[in-house]
């Protein structure tokens, strides 16, 4: 089996890869029978020279290999026929930008898998980039914080070179006593917490980080059960929000009082309660002055999150009254911090860690006979058709939806 790591083609650039160097030798030794070829690139975190020199094939004919690894989606035009093809193709929600791309992916006969649609047998993710995503986030957050409060300044994390510089730069900063939340424990939430364990901040309880005031900064990590509760006043639970969202509303402004950064890392699904609404932004009671929107819900559950904003411009203002977007040093406004690609900017890092999942439960399923199903509960297209798992992207192919 010959796997072709591809260039990435995308605009701007991303630096991410599937495979670093040395994780491709771990894959060869497992999987004797596995073949890597390099497509060259000049953007990747890792150069040519660096897989190469390992005895790793570099060349830009991608035609002799069966499956096509890539991180973002693949231009149409790049697309080669016949191929198996693993990218985040950002089409399963129906994302309207990308129909085209899932029309050619069928016209070419490829057979896709997405990265989103590799799940176990209980429907938990294997591979993904959301740890990455709250450790860049998080400190994005603090750098967002010290620029509006003024109180220090921040190197851009795409500028140095790993976790561990993040949080050496965030060790040395001088915050005072405010009140950092962090809502989410999933990946996301838990990649923003080491973060925040890094710095060395201390960690409280609800009751206290609502109702205490320190002389240190410190942070409460929250999740569902403490920023939602039942209408009926009954005891929630997991099971149940999730089962019914619409019974549950919003008990998060109680936390909003007390903070002076938000870090929001949770999952939002459909028919939740907003955890802020704007018209809550314009209670004088709103504390917060910084937002660090890892999830990045556009016109969501995060209502200062108005749009996403760039790598290069990270950081805009929301003005709570006009409900629009202001110079985030204005005094009135809320810093909105709300990139949506926060790994790009940590790409070796965030390579490595992707690599490892990718290679303990994908590869090899190419080598066992799929045994757990893997590939085939992620496969959306095969022989020029959706399969069923897929089927419902029909309308949206056909353009009815």
């Amino acid at each position: 089996m010959k796997f072709g790591i591809i260039r990435e083609r995308k605009s701007p650039p991303d630096r991410r890869v599937v495979f670093t160097p040395l994780k491709i030798i771990e894959a060869i030794k497992k999987f004797p029978d596995a073949e890597f070829v390099i497509e060259p690139s000049e953007i990747r975190a890792f150069t040519d020279k660096s897989y190469s020199e390992l005895g790793i094939e570099v060349s830009e004919n991608m035609d002799q290999c069966e499956v096509l690894l890539g991180v973002k989606e693949v231009p149409i035009d790049s697309l080669i026929e016949n191929k198996s093809y693993f990218f985040f193709s950002h089409t399963i929600k129906k994302q309207p930008y990308n129909r085209d791309l899932l029309r050619a992916i069928l016209n070419k006969n490829i057979t896709l898998y997405d990265h989103e649609t590799l799940k176990n047998g209980k429907g938990s993710r294997l591979v993904a980039f959301g740890r990455y995503a709250g450790i860049v986030g998080a400190y994005n957050g603090f750098r967002a914080y010290g620029l509006k409060s003024r109180k220090y300044i921040l190197p851009k994390a795409e500028t140095l070179e790993s976790q561990e510089d993040l949080i050496n730069h965030l060790k040395n900063i001088q915050l005072g006593n405010i009140k950092i939340l962090l809502t989410g424990r999933g990946r996301v939430g838990k990649g923003a917490k080491e973060m925040l364990d890094g710095m060395g901040l201390r960690q409280v309880g609800v009751a206290d980080y609502l109702k205490k005031t320190f002389e240190e900064p410190v942070y409460c990590n929250i999740d569902i059960s403490e920023y939602n509760k039942r209408m009926d006043g009954i005891r929630g639970s997991y099971a149940d929000f999730f089962a019914n969202p619409e019974e549950y509303r919003s008990d998060f402004f109680r936390f909003a009082e007390v903070t002076d950064l938000y870090i929001a890392g949770h999952f939002y699904g459909e028919g939740a309660p907003y955890l802020f609404t704007r018209e809550d932004v314009k209670n004088p009671n709103f504390k917060i002055t910084t937002v660090a929107d890892i999830s990045c819900d556009i016109d969501g559950p995060v209502a200062t999150t108005i749009r996403p904003s760039t790598i290069a411009e990270p950081i805009y203002g929301y003005d709570p009254i006009s409900e629009s977007e202001v110079d985030f040093k204005n005094e009135n406004a809320i810093a909105v911090m709300a990139v949506d690609n926060l790994p790009c900017e940590l790409p070796k890092d965030a390579s490595e860690g992707f690599g490892e999942m990718f290679l303990e439960y994908v590869i090899p399923a190419f080598f066992n006979n799929d045994k757990d199903g893997i590939l085939d509960r992620a496969k959306i297209t095969e022989n020029g058709k959706l399969t069923p798992r897929f089927a419902y992207l029909q309308a949206y192919v056909d353009g009815l939806e």
